[in-house]
C-alpha cells in the first residue's frame, strides 16, 4: 500500500509531520506522556489536542486531589482503596502507581511548582490546583521541545502492518486536514461524559476509545461507567466535596434520607421531582476554607446572588460517565501497551480498573493515574519508536476509521451527528436509565443503539471542519454501545454498576469484562487473577 493510499477522498495532507512519538490529547496524561518520551530520548514529540493544552480537559478547571502517599502509608492507603474496589483492583498496580506519582511530583517541586504550603509552611503535595497545573504542564512541554497542535482533535489513527503508525486529523484554526507519520502513539484523549454539561468535559466524547478500537484494541470496565457528579442546577460544576457540609431536601422542604451514597439519594428523589441543597453546616473557618479551595464552585452562585451557605438552591446530576468511572482502552501491563503494537494507552482513556476496579476514580486516584500512566506510556512509547529506528515513519500507512468519515451510500441524505448526538443521550443521560439499570431497559436501549449505528453506517459523514462533529457523534455512540453491552453482561450490582433486578453481589462475577467491535459488539468474562498485573 502506498502513502498515497491513506488520503481520504478530496483531502489534501498539505500539513504533513513526523514524529517519533505522536500524543493524543493534551491534559495531564498527555503532558506526562509526552514529557517522559522525551526524557526517555524520543527526539520528535507531537502533541494534538482538540482544545488548547493548559486550559481544555476535565482537570484544568478543577482542583484535585492527588493520591500521593508517604510509603508508610500506602499499605493502608492500598486496602482502604481495593476495599471498594469490587475485588477488581489490583495490589501491585496500586502500588506502582503510588511509587510512580510520588517520583513524579516529587519531579514537579523540582521542577518549580509552586505547592500550597500547610500551617508547617511545607509544601502540601498532595493537592493540584488545576488551571495551575496545565499552565505549568504546558510551559514545560514548551521548555522541553514537544510539538503542541492546539485545536487540532485527531480523527482516526493510521497503522502499518497491524501497528500504530500516526493519525490523521484537522487543525481548526488553519482549517486544513493534517497527517503525523509517527513510530509510536500515545491515546491520552480522556474518557466519555456524553456531552452532559459536566464542567470542562465537553471535549470527552471517547474520540480515543473510538480510534483504538477501529486500529484492533479493546477496552474493559465499560459497564463502571454510570457515574454521576451533583451540581447546582444552573451550573456545570460537578464537585462534591461542598456537599459534604450540605443539608438536602425536596420542594417542599422534606429533608432527604441520609445514607453512605449521596449520589444516589439524590438521584431517587430527582425521580420524584426538584432537589435543593443549603451549604448550612459549614461553619465560618469551613466557609472561608471552601471558597479559597474550591473558588470555581462558587462563582455561579455569586452570579446570581445566591448565598449557598444560607439560600436553598436546585441541584441536578450530571453524567459524568467513564470520565470518573473506571473503564477505557484495555492494557496489556505497566508499559501501557495496547494490543495494537505501537499504541499506548494513559489517563481516563486507560481502563482504571487495575488501581479502582469498580468503583469510581474520580478525584486524587484519577490525578495519580494520570500521572503514573502517561509517564510509563510515554517512556515505552519511546522504547518502541528507537527499536523501530529511523524508517519508522516511511511505512506504508492505512487509515482505519470506519464512521463518521465518509458514509457507506454517498447519495443517502447525510444523518446530521446532532440528530445522533441527541438520540445517544436520550438512552444514557436519564438516571432511570443509566443509574438504575435493568435487563430489559438496557436491551431496549441497546435496540435503539444499534439501529442507530447501522444508519450511521449509511448516513454519518462529513467533510472538512464538520467531520470534527461526526466523528464525536460516532464516538458517543460506540461508547454507549460498548458500556452497555457490558452491563448487560454483568447480572449483578457491583460497584458503579447497578441493577435494580440483580442488587445482590455475585462472587462467581469477580471478574474482568472485556468488551471490543464494531458492527457487531463482543463481551469477553476475564479473571483478575492473571499474569498481566506482574510488573512489566
Amino acid at each position: 500500500m502506498t502513502d498515497g493510499e491513506t488520503l481520504r477522498e478530496g483531502v489534501d495532507y498539505e500539513h504533513d509531520l513526523d514524529a517519533d512519538v505522536l500524543v493524543i490529547g493534551g491534559g495531564p496524561a498527555g503532558a506526562w506522556a509526552a514529557l517522559s518520551a522525551r526524557a526517555a530520548g524520543a527526539r520528535r514529540v507531537i502533541l494534538v489536542d482538540k482544545g488548547y493544552c493548559g486550559t481544555s480537559g476535565a482537570t484544568a478547571p478543577a482542583n484535585t486531589g492527588a493520591w500521593y502517599v508517604e510509603p508508610a502509608e500506602r499499605q493502608r492507603a492500598i486496602d482502604a482503596r481495593y476495599e471498594k474496589s469490587g475485588g477488581l483492583a489490583q495490589r501491585d498496580w496500586m502500588a506502582a502507581v503510588l511509587d510512580e506519582t510520588w517520583r513524579q511530583i516529587d519531579e514537579l517541586a523540582a521542577w518549580g511548582y509552586p505547592f500550597p504550603l500547610g500551617d508547617d509552611r511545607q509544601q502540601y503535595r498532595a493537592n493540584l490546583r488545576g488551571p495551575d497545573y496545565m499552565s505549568f504542564l504546558r510551559q514545560k512541554l514548551v521548555k522541553s521541545r514537544v510539538q503542541i497542535k492546539d485545536h487540532s482533535p485527531a480523527l482516526e489513527l493510521l497503522v502499518s502492518g497491524g501497528a500504530a503508525a500516526g493519525a490523521l486529523g484537522y487543525a481548526r484554526q488553519r482549517r486544513e486536514p493534517y497527517r503525523v507519520r509517527a513510530a509510536a502513539v500515545v491515546v491520552a484523549s480522556g474518557g466519555c461524559a456524553y456531552l452532559s454539561r459536566a464542567l470542562g468535559c465537553n471535549v470527552n466524547t471517547g474520540d480515543g476509545l473510538l480510534m483504538a478500537v477501529e486500529a484492533g484494541a479493546d477496552l474493559s470496565g465499560m459497564e463502571f461507567s454510570a457515574q454521576y457528579g451533583i451540581s447546582p442546577a444552573y451550573a456545570s460544576v460537578t464537585k462534591g466535596l461542598p456537599y459534604f457540609w450540605a443539608s438536602l431536601s425536596k420542594e417542599d422542604g422534606q429533608p432527604l434520607p441520609s445514607g453512605d451514597n449521596r449520589m444516589l439519594s439524590v438521584a431517587r428523589a430527582l425521580l420524584e421531582g426538584p432537589v435543593f441543597a443549603v451549604l448550612d453546616r459549614a461553619g465560618p473557618e469551613v466557609q472561608r476554607w471552601l471558597r479559597e479551595g474550591q473558588p470555581n464552585c462558587f462563582l455561579p452562585h455569586d452570579r446570581l446572588g445566591v448565598d449557598p451557605f444560607r439560600e436553598r438552591f436546585p441541584i441536578t446530576l450530571r453524567c459524568e460517565g467513564t470520565v470518573r468511572g473506571s473503564g477505557g482502552i484495555r492494557l496489556l501491563d505497566r508499559s501501557c501497551a495496547t494490543a495494537v503494537p505501537g499504541l499506548f494507552a494513559a489517563g481516563d482513556a486507560a481502563s482504571r480498573e487495575a488501581i479502582v476496579g469498580a468503583s469510581t476514580g474520580g478525584g486524587s486516584p484519577n490525578a495519580a493515574w494520570a500521572i503514573s500512566s502517561g509517564s510509563w506510556a510515554g517512556r515505552s512509547a519511546a522504547a518502541f519508536a528507537a527499536a523501530l529506528g529511523p524508517g519508522a515513519t516511511a511505512r506504508s500507512l492505512r487509515a482505519v476509521a470506519q464512521l463518521g468519515v465518509r458514509p457507506d451510500e454517498p447519495a443517502a441524505a447525510p444523518l446530521a451527528p446532532a440528530e445522533l448526538i441527541a438520540l445517544v443521550q436520550r438512552e444514557v443521560l436519564p438516571l432511570d436509565k443509566n443509574l438504575f439499570r435493568t435487563g430489559p431497559r438496557l436491551s431496549a436501549s441497546l435496540t435503539l443503539l444499534d439501529s442507530a449505528w447501522s444508519e450511521a453506517r449509511a448516513r454519518l459523514g462529513a467533510q472538512g471542519p464538520e467531520r470534527i462533529r461526526a466523528r464525536e457523534a460516532a464516538a458517543l455512540l460506540a461508547t454507549a454501545r460498548w458500556a452497555y453491552r457490558s452491563a448487560a453482561r454483568r447480572t449483578e450490582t457491583r460497584g458503579l454498576h447497578r441493577r435494580l433486578d440483580a442488587p445482590w453481589l455475585d462472587p462467581a462475577l469477580t471478574h474482568h469484562l472485556h468488551v471490543g467491535g464494531l458492527d457487531e459488539p463482543w463481551v469477553t468474562p476475564f479473571s483478575t487473577e492473571r499474569p498481566a498485573g506482574a510488573a512489566a
